[in-house]
């Protein structure tokens, strides 16, 4: 059923209108009408017909400005003016109203006929891409919790290749390559303002996890993922900010990040926390993800904390250099021992400029950083920890009575770690490519794909690929093609199989592939190899 509201002041119009619309497009129509500007719009608000003849001299509010006001609450309604003046007058404001087709009185039955006709398959073209945008929609609240989930943990557990990660941000219409992470942590607040209850805070909200994504989406542009246990991992793109401006981000979503915990409260009556990672590149968004869960667990009492924020609320004395010390680490879990070297350096100036006085405290401080890089070495699994292997640490560093005798020791012991991580991670790689050549070696008749070799070799298969090229100088796909065609040289040259058998026992299923993938690297046909062509 078509809505339509005639608008005119004469009803002998309104009359010839509905005769006219009534015996041509008989049970197809609802038909109300109006004598008055004013009345016209009242009855479109409630009536929301689909089409409306306007007369252009109605009394009070004319119909060119009723038509403005309709407009405002449906922008889809089509509108006909039917008018004694000529259209030149009114065309202007109908063309930026949006006006379908003008009629002038007295009216014609064909051209009424003709017009309506036009207008009621507009109405059904709107109503059908409506529809369409409708369904598309369900589809994608549906679908896009699920992409979105799948990207964040793609991205933190770096299990994705170049062209999944490609796909993710085209189907999430994500344009930066760099964002953040958040951890939004739940439950009940205790006396002293520490969470408990997450088990039966969790059961509560897990109904409740749509309406804590819309919540979370209000204030930032992001990716949700799913719930688990109680914490909710958020992703925001955000490009990586210059320098000068990274206090001025991070403020912006400290703040953010603090109205949305308070309305999340109001909205579940439950007490919501958040850690905040740094801004990474998407290949290392990992790192922000390690940060957000730090932060989340650094000081259960307050309800934003960002990884910047970490070594201000441990409280350090106002020059203590964090950030050196801060970088030394993470340059020794790197096994990078240039900037180890640098940062160590660095931190062992800055003792010695500000305490040079206090060499008991300088030791004990250079103890202290030996002791926790070394348990880096322990937990990379680069070292083995036996019990009594520090057992001379102690003497070592009382016995030295020149500065610089310490110094050497200290960057002896740091980077003696590194190379310690170092040299285990280059063992662990060359021993993950020769695994990773020795299962192509004995599979490669199979169907066989990169995401089979790094399932069997336990490792994420975007790493497995950088690792492989890295190392062989090949692409996954070109080492496979490289062994298999070498092993085909050997049939052709060995054995009287047909062409159709050596295929086959070579990994390629069909024929003509595999004589096109012989020819580009051999540079001739397997028959013409096989007569010694080549």
């Amino acid at each position: 059923m078509y809505k339509i509201l005639i608008a005119d002041d004469e009803s002998i119009v309104i009359d010839a209108l509905k005769y006219i619309i009534e015996n041509n497009f008989p049970d197809k129509c609802m038909i109300e009408c109006a004598n008055t500007g004013r009345k016209v719009i009242e009855q479109a608000e409630y009536f929301r017909p689909d089409i409306v003849f306007m007369d252009i001299q109605m009394p009070g509010i004319n119909g060119i400005e009723a038509m403005r006001e309709i407009r405002k609450t449906n922008d889809s309604i089509i509108f006909i003016v039917v008018s004694a003046f000529v259209k030149f007058d009114y065309a202007k404001d109908a063309i930026d109203i949006g006006v379908l087709d003008y009629i002038n009185k007295p009216i014609d039955k064909d051209e009424i006929i003709s017009i309506l006709d036009k207008a009621m398959k507009k109405v059904d073209l709107t109503k059908t891409k409506r529809s369409e945008e409708l369904s598309n929609k369900e589809k994608l609240e549906i679908v896009t919790p699920i992409i979105e989930n799948g990207f964040i943990y793609s991205l933190i557990y770096q299990n994705h290749s170049e062209e999944e990660l490609s796909n993710f941000r085209t189907l999430l219409s994500i344009d930066e390559d760099a964002g953040y992470m958040m951890a939004l942590q739940f439950g009940d607040m205790d006396s002293k303002g520490h969470m408990e209850n997450t088990i039966g805070t969790t059961v509560r909200l897990q109904k409740e996890y749509s309406r804590i994504k819309d919540a979370v989406k209000t204030f930032f542009k992001c990716c949700v993922g799913a719930m688990m246990g109680n914490v909710i991992l958020v992703f925001v793109p955000k490009n990586v900010p210059e320098s000068a401006q990274e206090y001025e981000i991070r403020i912006e979503i400290i703040n953010n990040a603090r109205k949305m915990t308070r309305e999340l409260r109001r909205m579940f009556d439950a007490w919501f926390r958040v850690g905040i990672g740094t801004i990474h590149r998407l290949e290392s968004l990992v790192e922000s993800y390690n940060e957000a869960v730090r932060s989340l667990a650094f000081n259960s009492s307050d309800s934003v904390v960002h990884v910047n924020d970490m070594s201000i609320l441990r409280n350090y004395e106002t020059d203590y250099p964090v950030d050196t010390e801060n970088a030394l680490f993470k340059s020794i879990e790197e096994g990078n021992v240039n900037r180890a070297t640098f940062y160590s350096k660095a931190f062992f100036d800055w003792m010695m400029e500000k305490h040079d006085q206090n060499v008991m405290d300088i030791k004990l401080k250079v103890l202290e950083l030996v002791l926790r890089a070394e348990k880096i070495g322990f937990d990379s699994g680069s070292m083995i920890y036996r019990f009594n292997m520090r057992s001379e640490y102690l003497d070592d560093i009382m016995k030295i009575q020149i500065m610089t005798q310490l110094y050497d020791w200290f960057l002896a012991k740091i980077t003696g770690v590194c190379n310690n991580i170092l040299t285990k991670r280059e063992e662990n790689t060359v021993d993950i490519i020769k695994n990773a050549q020795t299962y192509i070696e004995k599979n490669y008749s199979k169907d066989l794909i990169l995401d089979d070799v790094s399932k069997e070799l336990k490792i994420s298969p975007y790493y497995f690929s950088k690792l492989f090229k890295k190392r062989t100088g090949s692409t996954f796909i070109e080492y496979v093609t490289a062994v298999r065609i070498e092993k085909s040289k050997e049939l052709l040259r060995n054995t009287s199989k047909s062409m159709k058998e050596i295929c086959i026992e070579v990994g390629y299923a069909d024929a003509n592939y595999f004589s096109r993938t012989f020819k580009k690297n051999v540079g001739v046909t397997p028959s013409e190899y096989k007569e010694g062509k080549e």
